[in-house]
């Protein structure tokens, strides 16, 4: 697919300035938007919007279905009636860092308090927007409820229940589904929160031309709905356990390889299924979002494969994916392919041909660009309009924090090419990368307000102190929306509108 002209901002909503610890879908998201009509910028990205499975990173997910509830904005849910504003009085004002254990104890509680609240009071219509909400999703809803549920109870590591929950025994589920009823139609009306809330706010970017790039990660969490209903289509061993584990090899990153421990996919079943699963999950994520970035595109063609045992990611192996074949699957019954790959790291001739068989665009990084010359193909003289390209992704430092650490090789590099910026070097690399040839150009929020590395989003390889930054209060200036409109204008990148589509939020 070849996306028109446009320009947009990096920013999950986790990092925007709500109230209860947290971003989330509420006021706070709609002044964003607002933000970018103004600033006339056409695309939002967003990190994976699935809840957490270990620690605050939204690429270990319980479920690639399913809303991260700390998302849920509690304004909103004061809107609809089903809380009381009063509730929301000792939340703190104050837009710090998160603090997720914090956010469990203050802001879930009130999560639960507006479920019961809509139980109880939820007149005849809502009710059956409520069933036909569960209807359209049953098919991974019911898996999750079940799951999360589960899991509370049991705690986390799913083949550490007992072993008909953990097998999934027809009579056990049953057993359990009877007995957890309250708690699972309380964690339906939770989804149906979420994704009432998603829905209002995308039907907001759209009235306001702004598309919505999703991002799907390759891999999903052990510990996740998914693996435990399919388990099937996962390489796992007769104890339940990972046989085999993904990641990368030594890299930029890390000279150990990042070990990330998901569990690698049994292609052969996969192919024998007529990779429904793999189907549904993007065909949800081509529903909820408007573009999609394809994590870790590479592996689709080749991924790297550690054994379980091995404490690091050194000792593994490249191992084929499921090439045309998944593609041509995917375009068949989703009938088209809006997607880019992340196609950084060590990228062979093979993931290229790949991505340029379907058609989908590859990125390109201003960080990684001037390194040496083989960097340079990052740069826009070797790009084509195909391409999507960053002055530094979530997984980076702020353009000022590198700017900060670069050595005078590198340094003098950048300065030959952008010119001495009397506003700063993060807005010398925007202009560069607006003006270059690729057709999309997105820029992290940071970037753009002269931050340093204490706004640094996540460290790779780096296991705490992730995803835990929030902008403030005021930050996007009018006067920043003014200088981007310009330099949108200038560089070809306005919005084009955006088809607004059924505004329903309930059915999705």
């Amino acid at each position: 697919m070849i996306f028109s002209r446009s320009s947009g901002i990096l920013l999950h909503p986790t990092s925007l300035p709500s109230r209860g610890g947290i971003g989330d879908l509420g006021p706070a998201a709609y002044d964003f938007i607002r933000f970018l009509a103004e600033a006339r910028q056409g695309l939002w990205q967003l990190l994976p919007l699935n809840p957490p499975a270990n620690g605050s990173s939204p690429y270990s997910s319980t479920s690639a279905f399913a809303g991260n509830p700390q998302l849920i904005s509690l304004e909103r849910l004061v809107e609809r009636g089903w809380l009381e504003a009063g509730a929301l009085s000792d939340l703190s004002p104050g837009i710090d860092a998160i603090d997720y254990g914090q956010v469990s104890r203050t802001k879930i509680p009130l999560l639960w308090q507006a479920t019961k609240n809509f139980l109880d009071r939820a007149g005849t219509c809502e009710r059956q927007v409520l069933e036909a909400f569960c209807d359209r999703n049953c098919g991974w809803l019911e898996d999750y409820v079940l799951f999360d549920t589960i899991r509370e109870r049991c705690g986390p590591g799913w083949n550490r229940w007992p072993r008909e929950l953990a097998t999934r025994e027809p009579a056990a589920i049953r057993s359990i589904s009877r007995e957890l009823g309250p708690e699972l139609r309380a964690r339906r009306v939770i989804q149906f929160f979420f994704w009432e809330q998603w829905r209002a706010l995308r039907h907001y970017c759209a009235q306001n031309s702004v598309r919505v790039v999703g991002d799907t990660a390759i891999f999903v969490d052990y510990d996740s709905a998914d693996v435990w209903t399919h388990r099937q289509l996962f390489r796992l061993r007769d104890n339940l356990e990972p046989e085999v584990v993904a990641g990368v090899p030594p890299d930029y990153f890390s000279a150990h390889g990042q070990r990330w421990g998901n569990p690698l996919y049994d292609w052969e079943a996969i192919r024998a299924s007529g990779y429904r699963w793999w189907i549904e999950r993007l065909r949800r994520a081509t529903e909820t979002c408007d573009i999609i970035r394809l994590d870790h595109f590479r592996g689709f063609a080749q991924f790297w494969e550690i054994p379980a045992s091995e404490p690091t990611a050194v000792n593994g192996r490249w191992v084929d994916g499921p090439g045309d074949e998944l593609f041509d699957k995917l375009r068949e019954q989703l009938g088209g392919l809006p997607f880019f790959a992340e196609d950084l790291g060590l990228i062979t001739p093979d993931v290229v041909a790949l991505r340029e068989r379907h058609n989908i665009a590859g990125m390109a990084v201003l960080q990684f660009a001037f390194g040496d010359v083989g960097a340079h193909a990052y740069l826009p003289h070797h790009l084509n309009p195909h391409r999507v390209i960053y002055t530094g992704t979530h997984d980076n430092d702020t353009c000022l924090g590198w700017w900060s650490a670069l050595g005078e090789k590198e340094r003098a590099a950048v300065e030959a090419l952008i010119g001495p910026c009397a506003d700063g070097p993060n807005w010398g690399l925007i202009r560069l990368a607006q003006s270059s040839p690729a057709n999309l150009s997105v820029v992290a929020v940071q970037v753009k307000n002269k931050l340093g590395s204490e706004a640094r989003l996540n460290t790779p390889s780096s296991h705490s102190g992730n995803y835990h930054w929030r902008y403030q209060p005021g930050a996007l200036k009018p006067e920043l929306a003014t200088k981007l409109a310009a330099l949108a204008e200038v560089t070809d990148r306005l919005p084009e509108p955006v088809l607004v589509k059924d505004a329903d939020p309930f059915l999705a």
